[in-house]
């Protein structure tokens, strides 16, 4: 599969963030809502100044909430930012660069542990704020592992997590091969940003740049009813098939 999407659609710049602290914001503001929501309320945060860990420490609640309203669950979330900003401040001083010391293993239960912070959260923390080596497993992962038979529909996260892990240990980056897929074809990937090309172990890059992969087969592809197997990169590993 990463072979296959690698070199159909090149990289995905995923995620697109100028800083840690923006991804970790789009990573709690994605929670139950699309990317094009997310966006919006971002853009606001940083009109308004406030896209930074001071910026969400004083910026009152009410006006918090109203900042990111765009994105759904606004008041549920513009706690979450809070809490995580309260975190970061007792336990390491309002300093990312202190957390993200931390050891893999160690942080992520901390993180998880946090109110509204689940391990599609916390793991997309790690890995693209913070640059550990560690799978986010989202729903469109599942989903696509699941219609390949690569896990059962009763696989726990952290099964589902260590089987792409497991997979991808020892895989490379690979150059596009765009000469065999119509630019038409192409899903459109994210423009550059400072997070998506920020230098990263290769292991790191890989589970990066699958991630991005798997959430365009799901979004163009893979669909939740009536998917596109037979003009989706990945139809033919379906051995005839075809999902319902």
């Amino acid at each position: 599969m990463y072979r296959i999407l690698s070199r159909a659609w090149g990289r995905q710049h995923w995620w697109p963030a100028e800083t840690p602290f923006e991804v970790i914001v789009g990573a709690i503001l994605t929670q139950n809502t699309s990317w094009t929501n997310v966006e919006r309320a971002i853009a606001s945060l940083r009109a308004a100044d406030k896209l930074s860990v001071e910026g969400i420490r004083e910026v009152p609640l009410r006006k918090l909430k109203r900042l990111i309203r765009s994105s759904g669950y606004f008041r549920q979330k513009a706690q979450r930012l809070k809490n995580f900003v309260a975190f970061l401040d007792a336990r390491y001083g309002g300093s990312l660069e202190s957390m993200f010391a931390m050891p893999a293993e160690q942080l992520r239960p901390t993180l998880l542990a946090l109110s509204g912070i689940g391990p599609e959260t916390a793991d997309s923390i790690l890995l693209y704020a913070g640059n550990h080596t560690i799978f986010v497993v989202d729903a469109y992962t599942r989903r696509i592992l699941e219609r390949h038979n690569a896990v059962s529909a009763s696989a726990k996260y952290d099964e589902t997590r260590s089987l792409v892990e497991s997979a991808l240990r020892r895989a490379r980056l690979l150059p596009p091969m765009f000469d065999a897929l119509p630019a038409h074809e192409r899903p459109e990937a994210h423009p550059p940003s400072a997070m998506s090309t920020a230098q990263r172990a290769l292991p790191a890059q890989v589970y990066n740049e699958m991630h991005g992969l798997f959430v365009q087969v799901g979004k163009h592809y893979c669909l939740k009813s009536a998917p596109k197997c037979e003009i989706c990169p990945l139809g033919s590993l379906l051995e005839g098939r075809r999902p319902t």
